[in-house]
């Protein structure tokens, strides 16, 4: 196993102002650099049942390679969250999050899906596409009844099968090389259907998947609670999830343990590589100290900007990094698994240009002495993950 990590005395913290200036930076890559990608709606989907929680067809955006880059494709998926309970999901279907028809008509590629050579210059002539996430379930649910109260579809194993199948139809099929990728809950996606990915394409491509912030795991909460174990529990309840995780985990573990990375990706055949920030901001927020372990606030600071956080809740975010890095231990050491960690307070780095690579990002060398702590190098990235 590769792996490289940022070991900082202290959390890395971007300030409000850092953040601003980082803001103000991606409006004008957004303005001059980026190229918009028009929406495929796949309406010959609906008739197998492959829809959104709203009932519209799944969707994607594709940007054709060219050059030494026609035969590669590099497959991203959108992240977003889940739903898991119906409130959540008819909430979530007013949205883009669970309807194509709330979606924009062109999206903006950039960061690992830029075609700019400056920017992306590994995969800027690839085939790359953007897989919409509208089903609340990392693409894992399968529910064929529908209430007609609700009129929520719980379709995401159905939608991963169409586009899939739509793509192998558009030269896919062809690929000499090809990485499933994806942010938070694609990131997720990425690990959970990475063999399967695999599966359908030629045997003599190289296939690889990557998980952006997708390595979720299984760590009590400050109140002492498994809240995550019991948030994923529903979403694999509700969704009917238990049939689409991997078979290899849930013959050993229960469904929803296979919804976290540290079971499902233990078996996985396929190359891994795991991109996630130890201090995940996400996870923080939402896994060590969610709303309902916290009732009077008292994180609600130091989740909004670290630096406002209190000796001891710094002393618990080092702790969950711990927790986060003997989770990761159970990927074992193998050449097919490589980690990049870093110590970021961040959640996904490789769909924004500043954290992908951009004229001022770090360049890592060949050691791992003098790190900095703040972005990601693709650079570096890159070339781990074609040595493993």
């Amino acid at each position: 196993m590769i792996m490289w990590e940022y070991l900082p005395v202290s959390v890395s913290v971007m300030t409000v102002k850092q953040w601003m200036k980082l803001l103000i930076f991606m409006v004008v890559i957004l303005k001059t650099e980026c190229l918009y990608v028009g929406i495929t709606r796949l309406r010959s989907a609906v008739s197998k049942g492959a829809v959104c929680l709203d009932g519209s067809p799944p969707a994607y955006h594709l940007h054709r390679g060219h050059g030494s880059g026609i035969n590669n494709w590099l497959v991203h998926i959108e992240g977003g969250g889940w739903c898991n309970n119906v409130t959540a999901c008819l909430a979530r279907k007013r949205t883009h999050l669970g309807s194509s028809w709330k979606m924009d008509n062109k999206l903006a590629f950039s960061g690992i899906l830029s075609d700019n050579s400056k920017f992306n210059p590994d995969f800027y002539n690839w085939n790359r596409v953007k897989i919409r996430y509208c089903d609340g379930s990392s693409f894992t649910g399968n529910v064929e009844a529908v209430n007609p109260a609700t009129k929520l579809h719980f379709r995401g194993a159905r939608i991963w099968h169409a586009v899939m199948e739509d793509l192998l139809l558009k030269g896919m099929k062809n690929a000499k090389n090809a990485i499933l990728s994806g942010c938070s809950a694609g990131g997720l996606t990425s690990i959970l259907h990475c063999d399967s990915f695999r599966a359908r394409l030629p045997v003599d491509s190289r296939v690889k998947c990557l998980s952006d912030a997708g390595y979720f795991i299984n760590v009590k909460d400050v109140s002492g609670a498994s809240y995550i174990n019991s948030y994923f529990d529903q979403i694999v309840n509700l969704h009917g999830s238990a049939n689409n995780l991997p078979a290899s985990c849930t013959r050993i573990f229960s469904p929803d343990l296979c919804f976290f990375p540290q079971y499902s990706a233990q078996k996985i055949r396929t190359p891994l590589f795991i991109l996630n920030a130890a201090y995940d901001s996400w996870q923080i927020k939402n896994i060590l100290a969610p709303v309902v372990a916290d009732p009077h606030g008292l994180w609600s600071d130091c989740k909004a900007d670290i630096k406002h956080c209190s000796t001891n809740q710094i002393t618990v975010m080092q702790d969950f990094r711990t927790e986060f890095l003997n989770a990761l231990s159970k990927l074992g050491n193998s050449p097919s698994r490589g980690l990049f960690i870093n110590s970021c307070y961040a959640h996904c780095q490789t769909e924004m240009q500043e954290t992908w690579f951009s004229h001022n990002s770090p360049v890592l060398h060949k050691t791992v002495h003098g790190f900095p702590t703040h972005f990601l190098d693709h650079i570096c990235m890159t070339r781990l993950m074609n040595h493993f």
